[in-house]
């Protein structure tokens, strides 16, 4: 099991930029993928970005273009940096720890610890 914790949340107008951390402790970093997902209120959990262990990315279609995922593995740190954000890019992101495979991958049944959220607000 991996402990993570999210920082960098907030209130952003749109058009604005906003960037999150995930600090990761309790097992090796580097092994598995690492993913962001977000959940809008009234609105089931979604996928964002993954990064595998050698970097390959996803995105979701809605963000392509917008938001970069990074991580730093001697840091044990994930990144997510969002620019041009959108109202609908409101909700509360999730810092997700692969439990299975290197790849990049888009399922949350690939994910096996979850950080606590935090909560990233997008005024019009």
């Amino acid at each position: 099991q991996v402990q993570l914790v999210e920082s960098g949340g907030g209130l952003m107008q749109a058009g604005g930029s906003l960037g999150l951390s995930c600090a990761a402790s309790g097992r090796p970093f580097s092994r598995y993928a690492m993913g962001w997902f977000r959940q809008a209120p009234g609105k089931e959990r979604e996928f964002v970005a993954s990064i595998g262990a050698i970097g390959d990315t996803i995105y979701a279609d809605s963000v392509k273009g917008r938001f970069t995922i990074s991580r730093d593995n001697a840091k044990n740190t994930l990144y997510l940096q969002m620019n041009n954000l959108k109202p609908e890019d409101t909700a509360v992101y999730y810092c997700a720890a692969g439990s299975r495979f290197a790849a990049a991958t888009t399922s949350q049944t690939d994910f096996g610890s979850w950080g606590q959220g935090t909560q990233v607000t997008v005024s019009s």
